[in-house]
Formats: structure tokens, sequence, C-alpha cells
């Protein structure tokens, strides 16, 4: 009779021990997948969509790279209620309109661009989602009440982020900054003359005040690597006939964007906005080097060793790997 009390004691004790350690296991912190998803790097992105195709392009990387959490998706440099339209009906169409959007500087601004047509008839009231009427404060709040710094990824001219720093100085200290800007020493369509790149040309003083800002970090890809991304052959088939409704709003998009309708069936144009997007996830395939740089009056990105530091994808080491990567991200079926 007491061997059987004991054995029963016994059988308790290790069931209570188990238990125990059940519940340690449970309090140390999520799992593996949960990890994943604490990881994820918040992200704002500040982007003239509408204007070339390669910002819509890029929006579809971002919003297919799980690595990446969009918390605020801004227009920027004008024709603030077209790219507002442009973000919200792109989100709402493939089921993220979680994301808030921001209207950029100048909301009363008018005209349009060469995606009008898709949202000719989009009422952005009926956004299901958030949409700031001053954007650029959004950016900043969404910056200060983060608890980790936020990466802004800037794809178009940056009066919007020139704007959010003379507003709240603190925002850079607080951030990261991945941008497409500049030309180093490879201009457009690869040639050996340094261009004066459109994002730094169009507002050379908004880009000196964001270059020379205190940022966590601060990464840019120039001409000398975006400049060369394009797709075609079967890469672009895979795109162009996948049923992932982001790669499917892409193409819809660049069949509108583009004058000639066969360039839209048969390759990309060039495709320069997705690489910043890139550099905010991996910058394995991209050959880094940490630059001096000054931005010029007339819209010229210098080297100079008295220059701000920046960390600067001056050449690609497997650009095929990036294309192959580009490819697979945007037609994998998988959530964000």
């Amino acid at each position: 009779m007491l061997t059987a009390t004991l054995v029963k004691l016994r059988l308790r004790l290790q069931l209570l021990l188990l238990f125990a350690l059940v519940g340690i296991t449970s309090c140390a912190g999520p799992g593996p997948h949960e990890k994943s998803a604490a990881r994820r790097v918040p992200v704002i992105l500040d982007t003239d969509i509408g204007d070339d195709i390669d910002d819509t392009w890029a929006l579809g990387l971002l919003l297919k790279s799980p690595e990446l959490d969009l918390k605020l998706a801004l227009g920027e440099y004008g024709r603030a209620q077209y790219r507002a339209k442009l973000l919200a009906k792109f989100l709402q169409t493939v089921g993220r309109a979680d994301v808030p959007v921001g209207i950029g500087l100048h909301p009363e601004s008018g005209g349009a661009g060469a995606q009008a047509e898709w949202v000719k008839d989009y009422d952005l009231r009926g956004y299901p989602g958030r949409v700031y009427q001053d954007g650029v404060q959004a950016l900043i709040d969404t910056i200060m009440k983060s608890p980790e710094p936020v990466t802004v990824i800037c794809i178009g001219p940056l009066p919007n982020i020139a704007a959010a720093l003379e507003r709240e100085p603190r925002i850079a200290q607080r951030a990261k900054f991945v941008g497409m800007q500049g030309s180093i020493r490879v201009g457009y369509d690869g040639s050996d003359t340094v261009s004066a790149e459109w994002n730094v040309k169009a507002n050379p003083q908004a880009c000196q005040h964001v270059f020379a800002s205190p940022w966590k970090e601060m990464t840019i890809t120039p001409l000398d690597t975006c400049g060369l991304v394009r797709l075609d052959g079967n890469r672009y088939e895979r795109v162009r006939d996948s049923q992932d409704p982001v790669a499917a709003t892409i193409i819809e998009n660049y069949r509108i964007w583009s004058h000639h309708q066969a360039e839209a069936e048969a390759h990309s144009t060039t495709l320069f906005d997705t690489v910043a997007v890139y550099l905010a996830i991996r910058q394995d395939f991209c050959e880094m080097e940490r630059l001096g740089l000054r931005v010029t009056d007339d819209g010229y990105t210098r080297i100079d060793p008295a220059g701000k530091p920046i960390s600067v994808a001056t050449r690609w080491t497997n650009l095929d790997a990036y294309r192959d990567f580009l490819v697979q991200r945007l037609t994998q079926n998988s959530s964000p």
C-alpha cells in the first residue's frame, strides 16, 4: 500500500515538474516563427509613385518582403492627391489596407501622371485604412513613437524628408535612411559620364539637407547599381504571367503607364527603385563602399573626403542573382 502511494506521489511530482517546465518555456519568449516576425524592420516608404513605373515595382517588392513591416506609405514631390490615390488603391487591391497612406507636401497641388487612368474613379475617402492629410507629420510621429529605429526608404526627390527634419531634427537620430539617389562613377544607361541624377537634381537643396543630417545609418543605391536593373526573357515573363495579386497589379499599372504596349509585354523598364528596397533587407549582391559624399547645387553627387560618410552600393557582385531575387519575391504566393 505504501509503495503504491509513493508511486502516485512520484508521478504527481513528475507531472508538476513537466507543467513547470512548459510554463517556463512559454514565458521565455516567442517561438522561432514569432521571433522572425518580431525582427521585422519597421519602414516608411517615401515615393514619387506615378511618375516612372519603377516606384510601383518597388512598392510591390516591399510588400512581398517579410523582413519589412510597412508602417506608412507617403507620396513625395507634388501631385499629392494622385500619388496618395495610387498608393491607397494598390494597397487595397492587394489586401494591405492596414498600411496608412500619407499625403505629401502641397496637398492642394493638382496634376496627374501616366497611371491616372488606373485611379480615375478611385475615391481616396473610401480607403479602408488610415489616410493622413499631413503626411510629413505622420512620418515624424511614426518615427518618434517607434520603440525601435525606423528605416525610411526614399525613392524620389526629398522635400518631404527635408521638411520633416526642419520640424523635428531628432528623427534622424532615431531612424535609418535608405535611398535611391545619385550617380557616383556611372551615369544613366551605364555611361562612364556621371549624371545629375533626377532624385537629386529635382531638389538639390532638400537633398543637401537630408544627406547632411545625422541618421543612425545612411545607405544609397546610385545609378552605378540601380541604373542597370531590367527584367527580360523568362524572368520578365514569370512576373508578367504571374497570378500573384502584387505582381498582377504591377503589370496592370505598367500596361497603363507604357506608351508602347509591346514593351510592356516583352520587358521591364529600368527598375531603379527596387534596389533601395533590397538594400533595406540585404546587401550581399552589391559591393558596398563607405564614401564621403557632397551634393552640389546643380544636382551632382560628388565624392568628397570631407563630405558625409555614406554606405554606397557602387557595383554589382552578382546582378543576375539580384534579378532572380526580385522575380522570386514578386511571384511567390505568400503573405508579406
